[in-house]
């Protein structure tokens, strides 16, 4: 009976894996059974498995062990510090009373569970990174909004003034007063008088009067300078 790896060194949180062999010169009909066996502190025997050559597969707790004849697969599952000591293997045969065979003694070293690397370190400063670029991408928004906004803000005040429209709270334009300056101006007045009749002049009644229309040219404003 012999029991391999001699030696394992494994992190907590793992799996261990021992085989055992067995070696007889005629298995047929041969009932036997076969022992998994842990020393403990006081050097005594722990028995953490056992199978039958009928069996496939069997487990106890954390320990399970296939048949794979004529070697063994021994596994310790989810390993734990306490898991540390010396295994070994031991076969039981019932056609010859009381024959036990042990294997030699396997040492497993289970060391503390290695240090978990902070994974949420990158996702955060992705995460971070992605709302420094949605924080950047709202600025840009917001300024090419304002941007717009003062634009029209400055057609509708030039299209305001073009057409005449002040707006409300404006003044208007400050325009030059227009100032009426009289003059006066001589001329002759002329009468018109019928040539077709000549009448002598001591003919003429004596209240006869003459009625002239006046008309002055229309005066243009002047604008000091």
């Amino acid at each position: 009976v012999t029991f391999f790896p001699a030696m394992l060194t494994l992190p907590a949180g793992g799996s261990a894996t021992f085989f055992c062999n067995i070696s007889m010169e005629s298995e047929s009909g041969l009932e036997y059974s076969l022992n998994w066996y842990k020393d403990t502190n006081d050097n005594q025997a722990q028995k953490i498995a056992e199978i039958s050559p009928n069996s496939y597969q069997t487990k106890m707790d954390k320990y399970l062990v296939t048949n794979h004849t004529p070697a063994f697969k021994m596994e310790i599952l989810n390993l734990h510090q306490n898991d540390s000591g010396s295994y070994y293997c031991g076969l039981i045969t019932f056609f010859e009373p009381d024959k036990v065979m042990e294997s030699s003694r396997s040492h497993l070293v289970v060391t503390a569970a290695p240090e978990k690397t902070n994974t949420t370190d990158e996702p955060e400063m992705e995460e971070g990174n992605s709302l420094d670029h949605i924080r950047v991408v709202l600025l840009g928004i917001l300024l090419l909004a304002g941007a717009v906004v003062l634009l029209i803000f400055g057609y509708l005040t030039v299209t305001y003034r073009r057409g005449g429209m002040i707006p409300r709270g404006g003044c208007a334009e400050d325009k030059p007063p227009v100032v009426s300056v009289s003059t006066v101006d001589y001329g002759v007045l002329e009468f018109q008088c019928d040539q077709c009749t000549q009448v002598p002049p001591e003919t003429w009644p004596v209240d006869q009067t003459e009625y002239a229309t006046i008309v002055f040219p229309e005066e243009k404003p002047i604008t000091p300078k």
